[in-house]
């Protein structure tokens, strides 16, 4: 490792060290605070003076201890090992740390200053070149594959490489050995890259294609870009955390990374003890085999939950460049927001909205911006995506508070979630009334699902509307004022909450939903609303009407397998339809 120069500590407040006498120390580079090498990054420079914020904790460091700049900036290490790993918001692999701090009692301990490679040196990789001895490659081209699980890891030509393969190797190899020589220079599996830093791509892409979630509320409400960005502001109980992990399960992504930042430790800890159980619907096999966890704990050094959320974004950079569809989940942007306060404070900089730093903003932007749909580079043609959703854990539930109006601003999709809907046992608890989307993808589904798509969607969102509006007027007045049509979208809007909106994530039959399901159970709530309709101005009771037997089979349409939907949607308007002609 290519050192720097010496100094001292001169001062000490909580994560934030003040060092002096690092001459040639450059602003984000990582140094090794004090006799316990703890690390650190250089995020201020005055005069001699070199303001550091550590990843670990710092009690017992004292003033006149050594400070060592490492001459480099905060990076990953990026190659074959990374899918299946749990790593610490700067990339420290905690299952090799818990194993290299156990005490003699057998308990998993992490020793403070602890200094190991995110990646096994020493395991070999079955190496399948793509290239031949003179080839010409430019910077992002497929040197070869490596067989991760069920993912072919490509191996790619580094950004700033070019020129004609000299010589190739085949077969076992480890991270460290040549690979590939480029005009006789030796390149490796193993890759390293500034998380502050985003990686290149050839363009972006418009943001044309949805990502399928088999989620109804989503898709075909709400639906989120691949490569877009999504916030998911909630209080306390509204379903966050279970919301993300069906998200990567069931959304039509290659890679999941989930950066658990400042969450609870008992939270997280069901997240590290469930995602190794869930089974990927694509392989059958773990859904760890093609996820990477970040874990950064509430009581865990706040400097390190700062950093967790360029981790995350960094390695799901390095996916998207191979050409694959990544979805990244931070949970929760909030505890993130809530680092960046504190350590400004110990900086001692002037606080803007709710103590948060005038920053804050901008570094939200940073974090959002880095979500796209990419045309990688090389000569090659292949596209990737990193598609980023966000929690934000507003203080008693008010999206008023500066991280959430500031992701509004950032984000094109806002689920809003309700504590009365999570109260009323209805998840996932999107408020379809404060909730939006800015993407349009009424081609796409019209062209991939069905030519109706977008008529019965707005048909569903017209009639939420109004729903709400009629809502409002009976908490006033009473039922009894409204006239039977408007009842009959009072029922109707009943239907469509309880029949098609909730879902459940632990109901294997329910917990994904393909689009033409979602649409055959659309149609189906639709056509029962005419049926409705013309009973009712045949003058039928909206009671009567409502009552029909065949109504309560809307509430299974959830068990329909797939394949059969539209065939038993179109049995079931039948019945319905028979039955409501008799009413009236």
């Amino acid at each position: 490792m290519k050192t720097g120069s010496h100094g001292e500590i001169w001062r000490v407040a909580g994560p934030v060290v003040v060092a002096r006498g690092v001459d040639g120390v450059r602003l984000y580079n990582v140094v090794r605070v004090g006799d316990a090498a703890l690390p650190g990054e250089v995020i201020r420079l005055e005069g001699e003076r070199a303001t550091i914020q550590v990843y670990e904790d710092t009690a017992g460091l004292r003033v006149g201890e050594p400070v060592l700049d490492t001459g480099r900036p905060l990076e990953v290490e990026l190659g074959p090992g990374l899918l299946g790993r749990i790593f610490d918001g700067t990339q420290r692999p905690l299952d090799v740390l818990a194993r290299a701090g156990d005490d003699p009692f057998g308990q998993p301990l992490l020793s403070s200053g602890s200094d190991v490679p995110a990646l096994d040196r020493e395991r070999t990789w079955a190496f399948e070149p793509r290239v031949a001895t003179g080839d010409s490659v430019v910077a992002g081209d497929v040197l070869g594959i490596v067989a991760e699980g069920a993912l072919e890891h490509r191996i790619l030509v580094p950004v700033d490489t070019a020129g004609v393969v000299t010589a190739v190797r085949r077969g076992p190899a480890r991270l460290d050995d040549p690979i590939v020589w480029v005009d006789d220079q030796p390149l490796k599996m193993l890759s390293r890259w500034p998380v502050r830093d985003p990686r290149p791509a050839a363009g972006r892409l418009d943001a044309s294609t949805p990502l399928i979630t088999g989620q109804r509320a989503i898709d075909v409400l709400f639906p989120l870009a691949r490569g877009g960005a999504a916030t998911i502001p909630g209080g306390f109980g509204t379903g966050k955390t279970v919301l993300q992990q069906s998200l990567a399960k069931w959304a039509h992504a290659d890679v999941v990374i989930y950066v658990g930042c400042g969450e609870r430790g008992n939270e997280l800890t069901e997240v590290l003890q469930e995602f190794p159980e869930l089974v990927d619907p694509r392989t059958g096999a773990s859904l760890m085999e093609r996820t990477i966890l970040i874990a950064n704990t509430s009581n865990m050094p706040v400097a390190a939950r700062e950093a967790s959320i360029y981790t995350g974004v960094t390695l799901a950079e390095y996916f998207r460049d191979q050409g694959y569809h990544v979805a990244l989940m931070a949970d929760s942007t909030s505890r993130w927001g809530e680092a960046l306060r504190e350590v400004s404070s110990r900086l001692e900089e002037m606080p803007a909205e709710e103590g948060y730093p005038a920053y804050l903003s901008s570094r939200l932007a940073e974090f959002y911006e880095r979500a796209a749909a990419v045309r990688c580079l090389g000569s090659d043609v292949r596209e990737g995506s990193v598609t980023i959703i966000g929690a934000v854990s507003p203080a008693g539930g008010d999206f008023s508070e500066p991280i959430t109006q500031h992701s509004l601003r950032l984000a094109g999709t806002f689920w809003a979630l309700d504590t009365t809907l999570a109260r009323q046992r209805h998840f996932p608890a999107i408020d379809w009334n404060r909730s939006y989307t800015l993407f349009d993808f009424a081609a796409w589904f019209e062209r991939e699902v069905a030519a109706d798509w977008e008529e019965q969607r707005a048909w569903a969102r017209e009639l939420l509307q109004r729903e709400a509006q009629l809502l409002e007027v009976v908490q006033l007045l009473g039922p009894d004022t409204l006239a039977p049509p408007e009842r009959l979208t009072l029922r109707t809007g009943r239907l469509l909450r309880e029949d098609f909106l909730q879902q459940s994530a632990f109901d294997e039959r329910d917990a994904y939903c393909a689009a033409p399901k979602q649409l055959a159970m659309l149609r189906a709530i639709r056509r029962t609303d005419a049926a409705m309709s013309a009973a009712v101005t045949r003058g039928a009771p909206v009671d009567e009407a409502g009552a029909a037997p065949s109504l309560a089979a809307l509430a299974r349409m959830h068990e329909w397998p797939a394949e059969q939907a539209e065939e038993r949607a179109a049995e079931l308007i039948k019945d319905i339809e028979r039955e409501l002609e008799a009413v009236g």
